[in-house]
């Protein structure tokens, strides 16, 4: 950690009364995430965690991001604790001047991640189903709460940060499905109906007592509720190439969560939001291996092979039911 970033984490902590001058912060930084700067921050009897947006993001392609998608971030980890107070690490202090906030710290003993324990074999379709249901009662309540969209209108941030990185640079490596994948980015980003986090995968959702704590909501906008179901179902496809023997387990994931999803949905047709997210699944799915961020953890050809021919196929005819999705890829 630099000079320069203690001292703009500490004179955050001073100005929000998080600490006193006679009080030393120790930083100690948290692995994870691409976008941002994240620490542990040990003061005399308390933790806490204090977070800051990059503007170029840590990934081997040139990848710029608005740093004001810090705020957004507070604004949807606000918004959540004031419906779901056990979904979201506790908010403490934001500034926007410096783009930092704090909010609580969840100790990893008392909150696994969802991510380790899925690439560790470890597959409950209970804690699918829990996450599913949480995921859809934020977008209802969202969806009947005035003043978000004018609250969220970061669709500039979303598209830095998600449409173009995602579909549009894959649409470059794959211009056989390049209509296909422009017409969904089109589709995505005019389609606005409830709060969305932009980034639901098991790398961002720790497993509570009390249920799923969502991390890292930097993509929040209000849009299109189907981008995070089928944002986080890709991760559910994706790990079978990594935990073939719980592809069963993987399988009944999918299905759980999709089914408790859906059924908290209630602000349109569960019918259109399904085929929204059938439709977009198999792009993201491809997305994964050739867009600007593919998973670490698929690291040979042959594995992306198999996820390209999974996912051209379903880009080419796309399918309304997410369970056509997890047949072609799970069967």
């Amino acid at each position: 950690m630099s000079v320069a970033e203690t001292t703009i984490f500490d004179n955050f902590l001073l100005k929000s009364g998080l600490k006193n001058a006679s009080e030393n912060a120790v930083y100690k930084p948290l692995t994870g995430g691409v976008s941002s700067d994240i620490y542990r921050v040990e003061l005399p009897g308390r933790i806490l965690c204090v977070k800051r947006a990059l503007a170029k993001l840590k990934v081997a392609a040139d990848w710029q991001a608005p740093v004001s998608r810090n705020e957004y971030e507070w604004n949807w980890i606000s918004f959540v604790a004031q419906h779901f107070p056990s979904a979201v690490p506790k908010p403490l202090a934001h500034d926007a001047s410096s783009g930092v906030f704090a909010m609580e710290f969840l100790p990893g003993e008392e909150y696994p991640l969802w991510k380790s324990d899925l690439l560790q074999g470890h597959v409950d379709p209970k804690a699918a189903e829990i996450t599913g249901q949480r995921i859809g009662q934020i977008h209802s309540v969202s969806a009947r709460t005035p003043g978000l969209p004018a609250k969220f209108d970061s669709g500039t941030n979303f598209y830095a940060l998600r449409l173009e990185p995602y579909l549009v640079a894959t649409a470059d490596k794959h211009p056989f499905v390049g209509d296909r994948l422009s017409d969904l980015v089109g589709r995505t980003a005019d389609t606005k109906l409830a709060l969305v986090h932009g980034d639901v995968s098991p790398k961002n959702i720790l497993l509570g007592r009390s249920g799923p704590v969502f991390l890292d909501a930097e993509c929040a906008w209000f849009g299109d509720p189907a981008f995070d179901l089928a944002f986080c179902l890709n991760h559910l496809l994706l790990k079978k190439l990594v935990v073939e023997k719980a592809a069963p387990e993987l399988a009944a994931s999918f299905a759980a969560l999709s089914s408790a999803y859906l059924n908290e949905v209630d602000w349109e047709d569960r019918e259109a939001v399904e085929a929204r997210a059938a439709s977009l699944l198999p792009a993201l799915f491809l997305a994964r291996v050739d867009g600007k961020s593919p998973v670490e953890y698929v690291t040979e050809e042959s594995q992306r092979m198999l996820v390209r021919k999974t996912a051209i196929p379903l880009i080419v005819s796309p399918r309304t039911k997410l369970a056509e999705i997890a047949q072609a890829w799970f069967s």
